[in-house]
């Protein structure tokens, strides 16, 4: 089953591909070649923090995954079950994650006030309104900037199974906008044509550097900066195309996470992690459920469920969770209230995110619905708490400024504050 859209997601309007302006992570330009794996993930805990968002693109409904509500008007057919985390219960629908609970938070006050899926997108991705005339950085573009390495060959950002823009990075710049994997696939172009001999690719890119160097004695601008950047991104990505090599996953690993794109995605997720990249997200659709919302979840949450608690788990165990941020959101929830169609709506009045890994309390839950689910009556936050929190999570102080033509902008809302009982 396939949920056909009743209205436009954001996520299914662009799907651009290959040196949209990237760089990031490092393993081996921070010395990590000849380690084993345990050690190269302790040194790399020191040294960087890296992020993984999942994006369930339509608006996952809170109610059939982290704030069910059995046995009310509102709740709908599922049962709530107990989890690894005492006295926190979450969906029937997730009993793999439910397992992985000590690992995660969540947070069951988000109120953004906003029900279209491109307005409540940006929110959840800038932790800001649209604003005329200035647009702010997407969570990917922001975390490329602040936490990878500036000299490494590696992209800062990469989606996966999700549409991305090279205008998300804004005022960052190209080299933080997202590389995005189309279909789950390596970038086009990372081989030299078989007609290129690689000393005769050298001589090309030293003739060009040397023209460029020319050509920038007396006309240098910010637009050339960013045009010969470009090159040398390329250049260092071509160097270590290796990372974008997916075909040794064993047997076993993929009978783990599924023989579906989604599952394929996450151990490409793991992948890139393990290798260093900075920032990935991960897309799974078909939530926009204004119809037959519990056949829906019950395939997609199907679906979602085990190679999520597996990404979790596989990062605990090879000590990489400690340092790596996950984050498990989307643009609304849904509506408690469930329409002649048996669906829900939009719904960005009172919903959750769950959030897990570096900086956060395993166990936690901050926020509180009422009984049908229909408002916030405990520790309402929007998105503007919720990148305070990001921020802090990971070790950067949520307080300071972007400087963008020398005019300060607050890199998260100055009027929300962190949410510290997530913390850890």
């Amino acid at each position: 089953m396939r949920c056909h859209y009743a209205c436009g997601t954001h996520e299914s309007l662009t799907r651009r591909s290959f040196l949209g302006g990237t760089t990031a992570g490092a393993l081996s330009m921070l010395g990590f070649n000849g380690m084993t794996q345990v050690q190269a993930a302790k040194k790399l805990s020191t040294q960087q923090k890296q992020v993984v968002v999942f994006w369930l693109s339509g608006g996952v409904s809170q109610l059939e995954t982290w704030d069910p509500k059995p046995g009310t008007e509102t709740g709908g057919p599922f049962l709530a079950i107990p989890t690894s985390a005492p006295g926190v219960h979450i969906s029937e629908r997730l009993p793999y994650t439910a397992q992985q609970m000590h690992h995660l938070a969540l947070v069951r006050g988000v109120n953004t006030k906003e029900n279209d899926h491109g307005k409540g997108n940006y929110i959840m991705q800038t932790g800001r309104k649209k604003q005329p005339g200035f647009a702010f950085p997407y969570l990917g573009s922001t975390f490329s900037n602040h936490l990878a390495p500036p000299d490494s060959p590696l992209p800062g950002y990469i989606a996966i199974g999700v549409g991305g823009s090279s205008t998300e990075s804004t005022f960052l710049g190209p080299r933080h906008a997202p590389l995005v994997l189309s279909g789950g696939k390596a970038p086009n172009n990372l081989e030299l044509p078989k007609s290129m001999q690689p000393e005769r690719d050298v001589m090309r890119r030293k003739l060009r550097h040397k023209i460029s160097q020319r050509f920038e004695q007396k006309r240098k601008t910010a637009h050339t900066e960013v045009y010969n950047e470009s090159f040398d991104q390329a250049a260092a990505l071509m160097a270590r195309r290796d990372i974008f090599d997916f075909s040794s996953f064993s047997d076993k690993d993929i009978e783990r996470y599924g023989k579906h794109d989604f599952g394929r995605h996450c151990l490409m997720a793991r992948q890139l992690i393990e290798k260093g990249v900075t920032f990935v997200k991960v897309g799974h659709t078909n939530y926009d459920t204004h119809s037959e919302n519990f056949n829906f979840h019950i395939e997609q949450l199907g679906e979602f469920d085990k190679p999520f608690a597996t990404f979790i788990s596989d990062l605990s165990d090879r000590g990489l969770l400690e340092h790596t941020l996950i984050i498990c959101m989307c643009e609304f929830g849904r509506t408690p209230r469930i329409n002649s169609r048996v669906g829900r709506d939009h719904w960005g009045t009172a919903w959750s995110v769950a959030l897990g890994g570096a900086g956060i309390k395993g166990g936690a839950v901050s926020g509180k619905t009422n009984e049908t689910g229909t408002k916030v009556i405990d520790r309402e936050v929007n998105g503007g708490h919720l990148f305070h929190t990001y921020y802090q999570a990971v070790g950067l102080d949520s307080t300071e400024e972007f400087y963008p033509n020398g005019q300060p902008i607050a890199k998260a809302d100055p009027k929300a504050e962190p949410i510290k009982e997530i913390l850890a």
